[in-house]
């Protein structure tokens, strides 16, 4: 299992008050949240798979010139992402980390770990707490009807 995160789960909170953002909604903190969230629950499935031969890493692509965030509305998106972009890697570049996890032989038992680069890094101190990725775990079961 390969999930794309971000480094910008670096800056993501939980917050199980207002999980879907319906009472204080933010984009940026949201798209935080959720890029700690799939870190957390990389960890947690790493942890329900072992002694299975089924892997589970995250990692971070790297910022690439893609589309991504052109709908939105906010100045600071539209005025950098157009300057910024020459800096940005390609797409392919930027998937080059989830083919490696996804394919190299040298990485076959190597398991809930964080990538970035083509390489094993430490994720956010917050995305190890096994108390906040076992809750997030339940809630998205029950959230998603799995049982």
């Amino acid at each position: 299992m390969v999930n794309v995160s971000s480094n910008a789960q670096r800056l993501g909170r939980i917050d199980f008050d207002d999980l879907q953002g319906e009472h204080n909604y933010s984009g940026a903190r949201a798209y935080n949240q959720s890029k700690l969230a799939t870190v957390l629950f990389t960890h947690e499935l790493a942890r329900r798979l072992d002694g299975t031969t089924v892997t589970a890493n995250a990692l971070h692509p790297g910022v690439v010139a893609t589309s991504f965030g052109a709908q939105d509305p906010g100045h600071t998106q539209r005025l950098l992402v157009p300057l910024a972009r020459p800096f940005m890697r390609s797409p392919a570049a930027g998937a080059a980390t989830s083919v490696m996890l996804a394919s190299s032989p040298h990485l076959h038992s190597v398991t809930g770990r964080f990538f970035s680069g083509g390489r094993q890094k430490r994720s956010s101190k917050r995305s190890y707490d096994e108390a906040v990725g076992r809750r997030l775990w339940m809630i998205s079961q029950d959230m998603t009807t799995l049982r």
